[in-house]
């Protein structure tokens, strides 16, 4: 999968070269054709509000607008068609139409699961592409503004998981009857999937403030956790197990909590989409750029350049896509 770019300038460069001594292309031509390959390119700009991102089999993107609580759709060619707005999101600071994920069985079911704020809660809800979603797992608890959650994906398991927030009130996160500040898992109707800690639950982890990145490394999965005011988080979570908010932020030694892989101070991280690709860990900022890390945290940001970064996702033509509120642009993660 990886790409091959210095050969390939170097075949590309010699051939414009060729062309230029045999007098079929100007210099002033082959400096204006792009010869040199980009780490990363804008596709498509003026978005707004941009949150998720997923893919459909033929290879374009469908994405969620949170305040204008539209689905989106961008094929190929790079250009920009609205699918659907979803009724009922209420919009907020950090609420709306949140989290996408496309059914890993989307040739045959054509369903597509989204994440979003409603007037009293926070909801998972599938639908087909154009038809009213029917939302299938409600009450997890909607902070006021702020702590959401709203990330969707579907792990290597075929189950869907949901990172959530606490709804800016900590003790939802060690409340075992909330569904706040958790990680959960379910199948596609929503009920708890199997092997979960608890078989009457979707809750898969407890313990985080404000889950917004789920990816996976083979079977292993990651999370990261914005923080307080001290220490953002990436976590390698494992079934049943307590990663600490509101006790803790960042590590501590408090029985019966789990210590995250690493932290980062909260002025620099704010940690929001998560990616395994090519080898690497890339976890998008709200405090600008994007992480590229190993599996133990360590690493630094790419794409600084771009301001806050919302979603990266793998896409189906060995690319990363990352996303801005305002922006999607292709990557080679270089």
């Amino acid at each position: 999968m990886n790409q091959k770019i210095g050969a390939r300038r170097g075949v590309v460069v010699g051939s414009v070269a060729a062309l230029v001594a045999l007098g079929t292309l100007t210099a002033g031509h082959a400096a204006a054709e792009d010869v040199e390959p980009r780490a990363i390119k804008q596709i498509v700009s003026g978005l707004s509000q941009a949150w998720a991102l997923d893919f459909l089999p033929d290879g374009s993107a469908l994405f969620t607008e949170k305040n204008t609580a539209k689905i989106r759709k961008l094929d190929k060619a790079g250009k920009v068609t609205d699918v659907q707005k979803i009724p009922g999101v209420s919009t907020s600071n950090e609420g709306g139409l949140l989290g996408i994920a496309v059914s890993p069985d989307y040739a045959t079911d054509q369903t597509v699961f989204v994440y979003y704020t409603a007037a009293s809660d926070n909801r998972i809800a599938k639908l087909k592409l154009g038809q009213t979603p029917q939302p299938i797992l409600t009450g997890i608890p909607r902070g006021a503004e702020n702590h959401q959650g709203g990330r969707l994906e579907f792990g290597p398991d075929g189950h869907l998981h949901a990172g959530t927030g606490d709804a800016q009130k900590g003790s939802n996160s060690q409340n075992d009857k909330s569904l706040g500040g958790k990680v959960l898992r379910m199948t596609k109707d929503g009920k708890p999937a199997p092997g979960n800690p608890k078989a009457d639950s979707v809750v898969y982890a407890k313990g985080f403030r404000n889950v917004q990145g789920l990816a996976w490394v083979g079977n292993q999965l990651y999370v990261s956790d914005i923080g307080s005011s001290k220490l953002d988080e990436l976590n390698k979570v494992e079934p049943g197990k307590n990663y600490g908010w509101p006790t803790c932020e960042g590590s501590c030694s408090t029985a019966g909590m789990t210590n995250p892989v690493k932290s980062w101070a909260t002025s620099s991280a704010t940690p929001s989409g998560l990616e395994y690709f090519k080898g690497s860990l890339y976890m998008a900022s709200l405090k600008g750029g994007t992480y590229k890390l190993t599996t133990s945290g360590a690493g630094s940001k790419l794409y600084t350049s771009l301001g806050r970064t919302r979603a990266v996702e793998a896409a189906p033509d060995g690319s990363l896509y990352v996303m801005t509120p305002s922006e999607i642009h292709r990557a080679d993660g270089n």
